[in-house]
């Protein structure tokens, strides 16, 4: 990972956690599954899925777009997310949770 994405990244896992506090961010392994994507938001019982890049421009590597499909024809949320469209997908994310917050049964 380079250190733009790094960056870019550990400044992600701090603006989830400041929109969605109940969420819990992991880091995956890509040693342990080659293209798994980079983070993995729980909120509730729901999960999302984000591929960090350093830009829009960023090359996928093995898998990754196999898994980002994988989780979106299987009925999750799996999103790549870079600078120039983080808000966007934050935003998606922050309202998808807030929708599928009222369906949380207790």
């Amino acid at each position: 990972m380079s250190k733009l994405e790094r960056d870019f990244q550990k400044q992600l896992i701090k603006d989830i956690k400041t929109r969605i506090p109940e969420a819990i961010v992991k880091k995956n392994d890509p040693n342990y599954i080659q293209g798994i994507p980079d983070l993995s938001v729980d909120v509730g019982p729901y999960s999302y899925h984000l591929e960090v890049k350093k830009s829009a421009k960023a090359p996928y590597r093995p898998n990754q777009e196999y898994y980002l499909n994988h989780y979106n024809t299987n009925g999750g949320w799996a999103r790549t997310i870079y600078p120039e469209n983080k808000e966007e997908v934050l935003n998606e994310m922050e309202q998808t949770s807030r929708v599928r917050g009222k369906t949380f049964l207790p």
